[in-house]
């Protein structure tokens, strides 16, 4: 069989194949600060973070290098009251090694003048640095004369205050907006989407698909796990192929005959082959293979099963085809593959 995988599954995986972990990425590390102002959102704090973080496990070698920055204080108290520990604060800051300085506001945050930011922030576009701005983060960008000429996403109940003060700044009705050397969002909720648009200049499709999976899975309101966030999202996905899809997943202990799903189906195999390879990028023999042994991975993380109890229960008459077909797709034996990652519990 090939190796490796070739369905959208890779993306649920892409963090246990190591042919994919070593190939890696040669890219210098960007260095990211966070200058959490008193009251800050931890909601969209943590999103922004959260995605960073992501990649550099998903990615072979580290993506980014994540700093933390409070104010006068190491302790930054955040809007549910919960007080952060910071790596340094505002003052310790060498905001002229920063590739991304991001300003972290919240609903609660006062929006007033620091000239000690200010400072900071002007230095560090001196030196090239990306500014952002998170919920009304970006008003501390504003008030340092950085957003005149740039489009700006903030929380709608400062837009007019903004348009008063800043009148050169080109507000936004998106959620969030990402530029070459600026990047703002409006609120909690769009943080996330926001630093996944700064991974997805950085790192390749594969990698980025890998941060949606882990990040997105849980956005809709019944979530199939038979697929990824590309396919799970996709509102054009014909109902047939969401069928077989199901029918895959409901049936992995007892494979089903392609034939069969594609008669459940209600269209002919041909078709229902020409459906796999436009939204899935793969036939549906190794896309149901492939969804087998994903399957077959999560038993040996979570569970005590024995090799053997999780071959039948993944579909595999016999151990030697369950452990050549596991070895071909993350290129390490079952039972290695468990030992690297022993179950705890």
């Amino acid at each position: 069989m090939k190796s490796s995988f070739e369905s959208v599954l890779k993306s649920k995986n892409l963090v246990h194949l190591d042919k994919a972990r070593n190939a890696g990425l040669t890219l210098p590390v960007r260095r990211v600060a966070f200058v959490l102002r008193e009251h800050f959102s931890m909601m969209a704090f943590t999103g922004a973070v959260d995605a960073l973080v992501t990649a550099n496990l998903m990615s072979s070698l580290p993506l980014f290098e994540v700093k933390v920055v409070g104010g006068a204080q190491r302790l930054v108290v955040s809007d549910i009251g919960i007080s952060i520990s910071t790596d340094c604060t505002l003052e310790e800051l060498d905001e002229k090694t920063q590739d991304i300085l991001v300003v972290c506001g919240g609903f609660r945050v006062v929006l007033e003048p620091d000239p000690r930011l200010r400072t900071k922030l002007r230095a560090a576009d001196g030196a090239g640095a990306t500014l952002g701005g998170l919920w009304n983060g970006a008003y501390f960008l504003a008030e340092a004369g950085l957003l005149d000429g740039h489009e700006c996403a903030f929380h709608p109940d400062g837009r007019v205050m903004m348009a008063e003060h800043f009148p050169k700044v080109r507000l936004s009705s998106r959620n969030h907006v990402v530029e070459a050397t600026r990047i703002s969002c409006a609120g909690a909720n769009s943080s996330l989407g926001m630093m996944l648009d700064v991974v997805r200049d950085r790192a390749n499709p594969e990698l980025v698909s890998a941060v949606e999976e882990v990040l997105s899975c849980d956005k809709m309101k019944d979530v199939v796990d038979v697929s990824v966030v590309a396919i799970d999202f996709d509102p054009t996905l014909p109902s047939p192929l969401k069928i077989a899809l199901e029918l895959m997943h409901s049936n992995i202990e007892d494979p089903i005959e392609i034939d069969e799903i594609a008669r459940y189906a209600g269209i002919s195999r041909r078709h229902l082959e020409r459906l796999f390879r436009r939204y899935v990028n793969a036939t549906p023999p190794r896309y149901y293979l492939e969804l087998r042994l994903t399957h077959a991975r999560r038993l040996l993380q979570n569970t005590n099963k024995s090799l053997v109890e999780i071959a039948v229960a993944c579909g595999f008459a016999t151990l030697s085809h369950f452990h050549r077909c596991f070895r071909g797709l993350f290129d390490i034996p079952p039972g290695q593959f468990r030992s690297r990652v022993q179950f705890k519990g």
